[in-house]
Parts: C-alpha cells; structure tokens; sequence
C-alpha cells in the first residue's frame, strides 16, 4: 500500500512517525508539499517528497489530505481528475465530506477524520467518519493508519466530528490549561518552579492512568475516594465547585462546538 501525504506539516509527520514505527516501509510514503521548508522536514524522515502533487497522487494507493483548510479547495480542484477509485482520508478541520465530494466527485471514496496533537507522539485519538462509498476494507485502511499514532473511534454522523473537535480536537489545551494554573498556585504558595511542574505533571500522569486502569470506577468515584470529609481536597473541591468550574467546562466545550459548526459553514 503507497500512501501519499499533500501536505507534510505537524500532523503528516506525526501520521508518518507512527507508521513508520509500525513497519510501514519509507518507500511506500510520500510526502507533497509546495514549500521548501516542510519538504526538509519530511526528507529526514526517509520517505519520498516532492512538489507535485498530480504525480504524488498517481503513484498512491491512499491519499491523505493534511493541508490548512483554506487551501483545501484548491488543492481538491487540483487533483480532481487523478483521484479515480482511491481512498481520500482528510484531516482538514471542518471541511465537509459534502464539500469534498463536490470539489473531487460525487463518486468519490472519502473519510474525514479529526486527529489531536498528542498524535506527535503516537498518544492521540481520532474521530473517524465513513462515507456511503467506505466498505469495510477501506475503514481497515484508515484505522490501520491513524492507528498508527493512538487510539480511534468511529462516529455515525458527520455532524458528531464537531463535537469529538471540542473535546479531544481542542482537548489537549483544556489540560494544558489546567496544568499552568495549577503550577503557577503552586509557585505562589512557595514552591521553586522545577519541583511545581514535577508534582503538577506526576500527578496529572498519575490520575490519568488510574481513570485508565481503573475503569470499572467513573471519574466521580475516583474523586470521592480521594475525598475525604473535612480534610484538604474537600476544602480545594468546594472551592472548585462555588466556582461553577463543571458549568465552565460546559460552555467551554459548547462554545468549541458552536465555533466548529460555524467554521464548516465558513468552509463550505
């Protein structure tokens, strides 16, 4: 199977890694992409590159759209007439497989998918969306290839990737976010910088893993355990909860939601 990547930013070579790791020969890669730069990037992973990508896609099995959205039409427009049967995976966020279809052809086989940055090293998870077209050993196919860098998951409805956007698309920031407030109290408390980030990160590995191997136990029994009455957590939960902070992650995430939708429609 030759896999062909228009584009070869973040997200391509992160895919790439993954295969690679997984045993996927470098020569059955290629990686297309106008600007000098990226190609560099990609040529000291091993793989093929070039510039052209008419004749990126005619010696492919699968192509992999990982260009910015703006150019993704054109990019469509461009390769329109080379695709023929082959599979189209696109990680273009909110570019419509409806959008896809009119720019490639009606006929076309397209899966659209919305990976996250922990993708870079093999820890990600993605949305997958089949249309119509998809059998079964073309969804092998692409789980095959965003497998290679996490975890993955189908949704039944196109519309559902906006919300797996808002969550694990957006996702990795909410954490992040959590991680420099929590070090920055724990620096105003006294602590040195090096010893705040140490026990912040730790703990954060540490909890997400027992949620993991836990999982017989929801995140509410979890917390409770840790919980107990009176003492030290209950005074920091209580302080989380008069601040609604379960009400600020919902609007959060609705509101990554909500900008999702509207950018599709900007989009399309």
């Amino acid at each position: 199977m030759n896999i062909t990547f228009l584009g070869s930013g973040n997200i391509a070579r992160a895919i790439i890694n993954g295969l690679l790791a997984n045993g996927m020969p470098a020569s059955q890669i290629t990686a297309a992409d106008p600007f000098p730069a990226a190609l560099e990037e990609a040529i000291k992973l091993g793989v093929n590159t070039t510039d052209d990508n008419r004749a990126a896609v005619s010696q492919s099995d699968v192509v992999i759209l990982s260009v910015k959205p703006n150019v993704v039409a054109d990019l469509a427009n461009e390769i329109a007439g080379d695709i023929g049967e082959r599979l189209v995976v696109s990680v273009a966020a909110g570019i419509t497989s409806a959008s896809l279809l009119d720019w490639l052809g009606d006929d076309k086989h397209i899966i659209r998918c919305m990976p996250n940055t922990p993708a870079q090293i093999q820890r990600g998870i993605t949305g997958l969306y089949a249309t119509p077209a998809i059998n079964e050993d073309e969804r092998n196919i692409a789980g095959q290839i965003l497998g290679a860098v996490g975890e993955f998951i189908w949704v039944n409805d196109e519309s559902e990737l906006h919300a797996v956007t808002a969550v694990s698309g957006s996702g990795p920031a909410y954490f992040f976010y959590v991680i420099e407030a929590m070090e920055k109290a724990a620096i105003q408390l006294g602590l040195s910088t090096d010893i705040a980030r140490k026990l912040v990160l730790e703990t954060a590995v540490g909890a997400t893993k027992m949620a993991r191997t836990q999982a017989t136990k929801t995140p509410e029994q979890l917390r409770r355990e840790v919980t107990s009455p009176g003492g030290t957590t209950e005074a920091a939960i209580k302080t989380l909860q008069d601040g609604d902070l379960a009400g600020l992650f919902d609007r959060a995430i609705a509101s990554a939601n909500a900008r999702s939708i509207e950018l599709a429609g900007d989009a399309s």
